[in-house]
């Protein structure tokens, strides 16, 4: 279902303007869950995400990578379902700062969903590492409530991890599922370059060599550089530096 603007602003503005107060990245009391406010735009400027689902309430976020542009604002959020070398636009005013929420995406979590969901469909041959992707009512809903039990440690705690929960499974639903099945897919190609980008991610001050990281990843040296490009837009050396 889709929706208009308004109608994201005026349910979870009012909650993140009581919540997010700092400007930059913050924690909340919730493990998993950050906050992201700017009160300026800023120009494009080169940013490593982690895999998280960012969901804005106002203000507008571009990322860029390679010739592709990912728009999340209160009408769409982002997926990241790799860890991704982007640039990244933000557009907000003091008086309209960029509100917004990341929250991170277990792999434990994705498993215990999709056995609870009984799912045994294909996972997708061709997957992006980003995609953005409109938000639903259901969606909002589920972010009202988690931004309203932030407000209280306890309800954090206790009510916190299902709301997450949640909120991962409707992502699954959505257009977003099919990179999140495939992250945790054992033998799909898309799980195993991620592998090998969080093993980047670890080892970053030692050298890599291209054919041993296809052999990693049980593919030829040619298609090591297909799947990789299909899902960062950069060759593995490009990639690395």
């Amino acid at each position: 279902m889709k929706i208009k603007e308004k109608t994201s602003t005026n349910r979870l503005v009012p909650l993140l303007e009581s919540l997010i107060r700092r400007e930059g990245r913050s924690p909340s009391p919730l493990e998993g869950v950050r906050f992201m406010r700017a009160d300026a735009s800023l120009p494009r400027t080169p940013i490593v995400y982690d895999p998280c689902i960012i969901i804005v309430g106002q203000g507008r976020k571009r990322v860029y990578l390679g010739d592709q542009v990912f728009t999340y604002d209160a009408c769409n959020y982002l997926v990241l379902s790799v860890p991704l070398p982007v640039e990244c636009e933000t557009q907000a005013t003091p008086q309209k700062p960029l509100l917004g929420v990341a929250i991170d995406v277990p792999p434990v979590t994705l498993h215990e969903l999709l056995i609870g969901m009984e799912d045994d469909d294909e996972v997708p041959g061709a997957v992006r590492g980003v995609y953005s992707s409109v938000l639903t009512e259901e969606l909002i809903d589920a972010m009202v409530r988690l931004l309203e039990c932030l407000r209280s440690p306890m309800d954090s705690r206790i009510l916190g991890p299902q709301i997450v929960r949640e909120i991962i499974y409707r992502v699954l639903c959505g257009e977003q599922g099919g990179a999140l099945r495939a992250l945790v897919a054992r033998h799909s190609r898309f799980n195993q370059i991620a592998r090998i980008l969080r093993r980047f991610h670890k080892e970053y001050d030692k050298e890599f060599d291209v054919e041993t990281l296809a052999k990693e990843a049980n593919m030829s040296v040619s298609a090591f550089h297909h799947n990789f490009k299909a899902v960062t837009s950069a060759s593995p050396l490009q990639y690395l530096k």
